[in-house]
């Protein structure tokens, strides 16, 4: 049995303003194709199939896009929602979809829903959608449910034991903790550092962490497939995997590679593979003097999403105009003058902090205007600052 595994579409995202729709449409149209090339008979979305709750409209007619064009070629689709979508809304028309090939669960309801497909060797695909304590504690009230650990744990826990002969995977939408290690993350992911401590639980992107070991309860799983962390990466063991996102949603992530996993459940275990992905256009990050990035001869690839760090002494006028002169999907400018370090932000407000009001637009002024404040001008600046009480 083959399975491509993707998360985290986010079907309908802006980032930094500009609309994802047709990049993203341009990704599932190269998922249709690996499907293709590799005999998929099954595709699994973790969790977050829309930005919103209440996406778009040219979000939810690219989603029955990719869905039509899924099951005319007679694959099933195995879904579940995350944290950013709303579920009642998944659950739409679920037991109807469902004769078609394409189980969705947006809510727990008590128990997990289960997918059967039917093959040299059956697979079984438990759907957990994201959930909170306080909705499992509300269908499972006499179960201890203290955190996210054990609302997953009583989950889990209502399904079925394990049959001989079928293979069992779970698709869920968590932070996943396994051996200790915390998950690399991106953009909105990140980890307050004040939750990471010996008396408090991890908290990535509004989601409590869960302990990887959960998975192995009650028989476990052959394959555990995961959404929520857009960086593809296992945790705590190799069966048990986020797919990432398919495309680069933050810029911190520029120059990643995104990928979708091939699963392929055999009696003997499960196998992956991880399938490129190719965006329509690339993230990239550029460091440099304004004039060097924008110098026809150098500018390569102009319609990639572009993040620039500029190395000049001192502010360039219009920079992000002239930047989107040459590419006009710039999405970020900021500034890195050429001898500092790695902390120079920080420390160049600590050293503004520190200078007189007199000081301060002194050096503005001379940047601006090329020469310091005549006498007659600082005495002009003084009575303003008498004026409006300035110290």
């Amino acid at each position: 049995m083959k399975l491509l595994h993707l998360g985290d579409l986010h079907l309908g995202k802006r980032v930094n303003g500009f609309d994802f729709l047709e990049d993203q449409r341009f990704i599932l149209d190269q998922v249709l194709a690996l499907c293709e090339e590799h005999g998929v008979q099954g595709v699994i979305l973790a969790g977050d199939i829309y930005d919103a709750p209440v996406p778009p409209a040219a979000a939810v007619t690219l989603l029955d896009w990719f869905l039509t064009r899924l099951t005319g070629r007679h694959i099933r689709v195995l879904a579940v929602a995350g944290n950013h979508d709303s579920a009642d809304r998944l659950d739409y028309a679920a037991a109807l979809l469902a004769r078609q090939g394409v189980h969705i669960a947006g809510r727990f309801t008590g128990e997990i829903r289960v997918a059967r497909l039917e093959g040299d060797l059956p697979v079984e695909v438990c759907l957990l959608p994201f959930v909170r304590p306080a909705t499992v504690r509300h269908f499972l009230p006499d179960t201890p449910i203290t955190d996210q650990d054990t609302a997953v744990a009583a989950a889990l826990s209502t399904l079925p034991p394990r049959q001989d002969g079928v293979a069992r995977i779970l698709v869920t939408h968590q932070t996943v903790l396994g051996g200790g290690a915390l998950p690399q993350c991106a953009g909105s992911e990140s980890i307050a550092p004040d939750l990471v401590n010996a008396g408090a639980g991890v908290n990535i992107g509004t989601v409590d962490a869960v302990n990887a070991a959960r998975f192995s309860e009650n028989g476990g799983f052959d394959y555990v497939a995961l959404g929520h962390i857009h960086r593809p990466q296992t945790a705590g063991a190799p069966h048990i995997r986020y797919a990432g996102a398919p495309l680069c949603y933050s810029l911190d992530e520029a120059g990643a590679q995104k990928s979708a996993v091939l699963l392929i459940l055999t009696p003997a275990g499960a196998y992956t593979e991880l399938l490129p992905l190719h965006p329509r256009r690339a993230m990239r990050h550029l460091t440099g003097p304004l004039a060097e990035l924008t110098d026809p001869a150098r500018v390569t690839e102009a319609e990639d999403y572009i993040w620039a760090t500029l190395t000049d002494d001192t502010p360039q006028p219009d920079a992000m105009a002239v930047l989107r002169a040459a590419y006009p999907n710039a999405m970020r400018l900021d500034y890195a003058p050429r001898g500092t370090g790695p902390d120079w932000q920080t420390e160049t407000a600590e050293a503004v902090r520190k200078k007189s009001f007199d000081e301060l637009f002194s050096a503005f002024f001379a940047q601006m205007h090329g020469r310091d404040l005549t006498e007659e001008e600082q005495t002009v600046l003084a009575e303003m600052k008498e004026e409006v009480d300035c110290p």
